[in-house]
């Protein structure tokens, strides 16, 4: 395993997150996006982001991790905890309207609701940290089932072997899915590869022309996504200006969440969050090097410093402010009086979501899945309830298209 010195250890974490924070601004990549606005309208506009982000994530960190060129898995212990503590941080970012890095490049925007989300999420991580001795003993041992796991770990075969097999399983999936709604019997079907065709099809064969469909359309939305590279002209500062497409940010996640792996490790972000809280207690003058929650776990005994994870978080916030300037998008934008509710109630609700998981959206459903930890795994679906519960309770008014 390599060694770099201390600056170029500060250095890779100041430029890993200026790219995180330039990739999230330009494409508006948010996972509160990717799901409410799929559950709510079927806009899969973010969503295909975030899917491109994480297969090609478990391509590059499977053979990451066979060659060794990696700093350790996420897997943390899973159970009960990792479903309940996804549910309560998935309820808290709709309500909030940010995930954890999509309220990051939002306050680096300039939006002062994610501050106050930001604030409160930090409220959230001293309140647990200063709860953690009890729940440890009311929460975290009774329902937790078994130590941390990974499928790479499991399997007999180099990781490599597992991540290909994965991503391959999940782009038929996916065929399938897009590839089901399109046949002529769906009239959800959005698709039109099929249409004029009205030919009884046997139900054994229903699923090879929906997985053929489904390719064909993967196929094609390649092409053209690739072909748009080719045949935008105009001139370079104004390509750069404008959004861009959420499979470009997901891709370009996914590149530099591997370089951090291969340097700090699967990237996080609440984790670091609740270090800050911690630094700026003690800073304030709060001794917290006792409260076991900072002292013991986070900062593992090694005293309250900034460590090279917090860096990269800030610099996320950097990140995004500049491509939010240099793109003519930043300016401050006020929260509406009567909706101050939803970035208090909500970020409290990441805060101490994210610690009885833990993680957030990006440990859990982005790198964990990647990763293949069955936390994540757990942590992920109830991030995704939590979501769909919170989004229907949102647009009762008016329903939701899911």
């Amino acid at each position: 395993m390599f060694t770099l010195s201390p600056p170029a250890y500060v250095a890779i974490s100041v430029a890993v997150g200026l790219a995180f924070g330039v990739l999230l601004q330009k494409a508006r990549f948010c996972f509160v996006s990717a799901f409410r606005d799929f559950v709510a309208f079927k806009d899969t506009r973010v969503l295909k982001g975030v899917l491109a982000g994480v297969l090609v994530m478990t391509i590059f960190w499977s053979f990451q991790a066979t060659l060794g060129y990696f700093r350790g898995f996420w897997t943390p212990a899973w159970g009960l905890t990792s479903l309940v503590g996804g549910f309560v941080f998935g309820i808290g970012m709709t309500m909030a309207g940010g995930c954890a890095s999509g309220t990051l490049y939002r306050a680096g925007q300039g939006y002062v609701q994610f501050w106050l989300t930001l604030l409160f999420m930090g409220v959230g991580y001293v309140v647990f940290a200063y709860a953690f001795p009890t729940l440890r003993s009311v929460y975290f041992e009774p329902l937790r089932f078994g130590d941390g796991a990974s499928l790479y770990l499991a399997a007999p075969w180099p990781p490599a072997v597992t991540g290909l097999l994965v991503a391959t399983a999940g782009i038929l999936v996916y065929a399938f899915v897009v590839g089901r709604r399109a046949l002529p019997d769906d009239p959800g079907g959005e698709s039109g590869f099929l249409q004029g065709t009205r030919g009884q099809v046997a139900a054994v064969n229903d699923a090879t022309a929906a997985l053929g469909v489904g390719l064909r359309g993967m196929a094609s939305g390649t092409r053209e996504y690739l072909r748009g590279f080719v045949t935008d002209d105009r001139p370079v500062t104004e390509r750069l200006r404008s959004s861009w497409d959420a499979r470009t940010a997901g891709i370009g996640l996914a590149l530099v969440a591997s370089l951090w792996f291969w340097v700090y490790g699967a990237w996080a972000i609440t984790g670091s969050e609740a270090k800050w809280a911690g630094w700026l207690l003690n800073a304030a003058g709060v001794d917290v090097t006792g409260v076991e929650y900072w002292g013991s776990v986070l900062f593992r005994g090694e005293g309250v410093t900034v460590t090279i994870d917090m860096i990269m978080i800030a610099a996320v916030v950097v990140g995004s402010f500049l491509a939010a300037v240099l793109s003519g998008d930043f300016r401050i934008r006020w929260p509406k009086v009567n909706r101050l509710h939803n970035p208090v109630v909500g970020g409290l609700l990441m805060g101490v979501g994210s610690r009885l998981a833990p993680g957030c959206n990006i440990a859990n459903l982005f790198s964990g899945v990647a990763l293949l930890s069955l936390h994540s795994l757990l942590a992920g679906a109830g991030i995704i309830l939590g979501t769909y519960v919170m989004t229907h309770y949102l647009y009762r008014e008016v329903g939701c298209a899911i």
